[in-house]
């Protein structure tokens, strides 16, 4: 039986993730503490005790659900709950986690990566500027049509594709606007703006991507040792150079989750197990392929 490991995106954090197995597990302790040098500040604070505002920043939530995801991957090895995977994926910045937990990344490397990717993406577009929204109850190229619709000269991208009838969009915040009454009328069964104060997966990201392919080049990655199913390609990639290119491109284009999954069981694999906070991605899972054996992390 093949299972590969996934690792949840922004949107999975809580105040008090991971608190437990700090205060119980050396190896969680020595991830959060890592990423705290990391980052360059105490991290683990905002983690443990909130305020939610502060943890929710997407320069501190990127690290921050990276941190807990990689405590819980630590202490479920050294309990011997987990083996080795046959593939890892993430959601967005589940990919820099999955790429550290296939030994590509280091811990400290990944947290540097992920705190430049929040605070890039924070600067690329003014607070108030740009908005998510997700689209409930229709077909992926339906939502296409609504987005080229609604753009007027702005930007109205697919930021996600997550499930079947489940796609959130990010641009420019009267696109979006637009195309929330556009898909209403179009028959989505709801179109609903999300609490993020930046727009990812978007064509506004672009300084982003300059940015973080700057730093990917800059930073020693080695090859996984188990392969990665990109964001980019719904394939596995184990070549460096190619890892990287995916990475900068999932900045400025959509995270093709649905597609993903739909995928593993031509690669065999038969089992999904999320590790990190929350079971959102366990809850997408029977929704886009029933007959996958979707597990949460418990440790």
């Amino acid at each position: 039986m093949s299972s590969i490991f996934i690792f949840p995106g922004q949107g999975s954090q809580s105040a008090g993730m991971g608190k437990e197995l700090f205060d119980n597990h050396p190896a969680a302790r020595e991830v959060f503490e890592t990423v705290d040098e990391a980052v360059g500040t105490k991290l683990s604070d905002t983690i443990f005790n909130g305020p939610m505002e502060e943890l929710t920043l997407t320069a501190n939530v990127q690290p921050a659900i990276f941190a807990t995801s990689m405590a819980m991957l630590r202490v479920a090895e050294e309990k011997g709950l987990v083996g080795r995977p046959t593939f890892v994926a993430g959601h967005s910045l589940g990919e820099y986690t999955a790429l550290c937990a296939a030994g590509a990344l280091s811990v400290h490397d990944t947290a540097k990566l992920l705190r430049l990717r929040g605070e890039s993406m924070q600067r690329a577009v003014p607070v108030g500027q740009g908005a998510m929204a997700v689209i409930m109850g229709l077909d992926i190229d339906k939502v296409r049509e609504v987005c080229a619709l609604a753009e007027h000269g702005e930007i109205c991208d697919i930021a996600n594709d997550n499930a079947p009838g489940q796609i959130v969009i990010s641009g420019s915040k009267p696109a979006i606007e637009r195309a929330m009454e556009l898909a209403t009328n179009a028959g989505a069964k709801r179109a609903m703006l999300l609490p993020l104060s930046v727009p990812p997966h978007s064509r506004l990201m672009a300084p982003v991507a300059i940015e973080m392919h700057n730093a990917l080049y800059k930073i020693n990655m080695k090859e996984p040792v188990v392969p990665l199913i990109s964001n980019r390609t719904c394939t596995p990639m184990t070549d460096v150079d190619e890892i990287k290119d995916a990475l900068v491109f999932q900045i400025t284009n959509g995270v093709r989750w649905r597609e993903t999954v739909l995928a593993l069981p031509a690669l065999g694999i038969t089992e999904t197990i999320e590790c990190g906070p929350g079971n959102i991605l366990t809850g997408l899972i029977p929704r886009i392929m029933p007959e996958l054996t979707a597990t949460k992390l418990e440790v």
